[in-house]
C-alpha cells in the first residue's frame, strides 16, 4: 500500500505517514498511530511486558470469574 493509500484510509496527511516511516517525528500521538494500525488492517493491543494475554483477556476473566456461582 502507498503513502497516498494510507493516509488516505487512516485520514490523515500522507506526510503525516512519511514521518511515521521514517521516525522523523517523536511526538506522534496514539490517535494517530491507532488510525494507522486500522487503515492498514490491525488493531493496537496493550500487553504486559513479559506476558502474552491482553487487557481484554484479563478483563473478561475477571468478568467470568465475577459471574462463576
Amino acid at each position: 500500500m502507498s503513502q497516498a493509500e494510507m493516509a488516505e484510509r487512516a485520514g490523515v496527511s500522507r506526510t503525516t505517514v512519511a514521518r511515521m516511516e521514517t521516525l522523523a517525528k517523536g511526538d506522534m500521538s496514539v490517535s494517530v498511530l491507532v488510525r494507522l494500525l486500522e487503515a492498514a488492517g490491525y488493531d493496537l493491543k496493550v500487553v504486559k511486558v513479559g506476558h502474552s494475554r491482553t487487557l481484554e483477556d484479563i478483563l473478561a476473566e475477571q468478568r467470568r470469574d465475577e459471574n462463576a456461582p
